[in-house]
């Protein structure tokens, strides 16, 4: 996601940070318990929790994942390997957030891929 006005990349929730000791494989985890924690306490100044409260509900939830998957996709077709890094790290963020919307977690997750691969 990129600051609208200077084109930066973004941090959702700066304040959101996980245990830096925590093996890299547990990113995701801290992720979604951060999305859900925003969902809960829906702090004032969270672009998470703005996410939970938009006037467009989850369409514009929906719509980021639209976005963000065109962006991936240019970045691929573009052969820019930071480019489509970034944009897939939204991707998943966004899905994350979906995901919470529709009471489903990482294991939900986690138990569709196992049962196809």
């Amino acid at each position: 996601m990129s600051d609208p006005e200077t084109g930066a990349r973004a941090d959702p929730d700066a304040d959101a940070r996980g245990d830096p000791d925590a093996p890299p494989e547990a990113v995701l985890d801290e992720l979604f318990a951060t999305i859900a924690s925003r969902e809960a306490e829906l702090p004032e100044g969270s672009y998470t929790a703005s996410l939970f409260t938009h006037e467009k509900g989850e369409n514009a939830v929906l719509e980021k994942i639209g976005e963000e998957s065109t962006e991936a996709i240019l970045a691929a077709k573009d052969d820019d390997l930071d480019e489509l890094t970034a944009e897939s790290a939204d991707l998943v963020y966004h899905l994350l957030v979906l995901l919470t919307m529709k009471d489903l977690d990482l294991d939900d997750l986690r138990g569709e891929l196992r049962e196809r691969f």
